[in-house]
């Protein structure tokens, strides 16, 4: 399984171990990721997502996965995210035009 978060895309990044003889040896830093369940309130039903603890803040900060999802790009998100993205955006178009 990649180390990359499903919704943000943030992935591992490379750098350098410096000694104090400033000797430079490459190392990776990888992300905090996190197996969650996100609940969606337009599908009512829960989501199992590996996230960074980046994402699962952004996600809290926008008021909820459905929200989230809405306003994000899909260059950023999985597959899987963006297949669920695509069922939320259907069910609040069909809640839309039923009020």
């Amino acid at each position: 399984m990649s180390r990359i978060c499903e919704l943000t895309g943030k992935g591992r990044q490379v750098g350098h171990n410096v000694s104090h003889a400033n000797n430079k040896t490459k190392r990776t830093f990888l992300p905090n990721l996190q197996n969650v369940t996100l609940i969606s309130d337009l599908l009512g039903k829960s989501v199992r997502l590996r996230v960074s603890t980046h994402g699962l803040r952004s996600v809290e900060h926008n008021g909820g996965l459905d929200n989230w999802l809405l306003k994000t790009s899909d260059e950023d998100l999985s597959l899987r995210a963006r297949r669920l993205k695509r069922e939320v955006r259907k069910a609040s178009t069909a809640t839309a035009t039923a009020a």
